[in-house]
């Protein structure tokens, strides 16, 4: 599947990202939130990053679904996330399957 990138400005707190798209002449709206998860927010402080991540996810939204984990600063790593309900769309458009 081809890729198209688009910037996202790291501002704090959500992002509410709604993406239309037209391929082949089909209409596809995909529901897109970018969140900057904070370090020094993780509820059991520790070593490992990963466990604070995994910790901050499972109190999320059940709405959103973990797309993907971007690239960790000192302070905060970017999290990705797609509507739940747009998952089964987002698997199909990713595989290439006819719709």
């Amino acid at each position: 599947m081809a890729h198209i990138a688009i910037p996202i400005p790291s501002l704090p707190g959500k992002q509410e990202i709604e993406i239309e798209v037209t391929i082949n002449g089909l209409k596809q709206q995909l529901h897109y939130r970018v969140e900057l998860f904070y370090w020094d927010e993780c509820e059991f402080p520790t070593v490992d990053r990963a466990e604070c991540i995994r910790n901050m996810l499972s109190r999320y939204d059940q709405d959103w679904t973990l797309y993907y984990i971007g690239s960790p600063t000192d302070t905060f790593v970017p999290i990705t996330f797609v509507k739940r309900a747009d998952l089964p769309l987002q698997r199909k458009l990713t595989k290439g399957v006819e719709l």
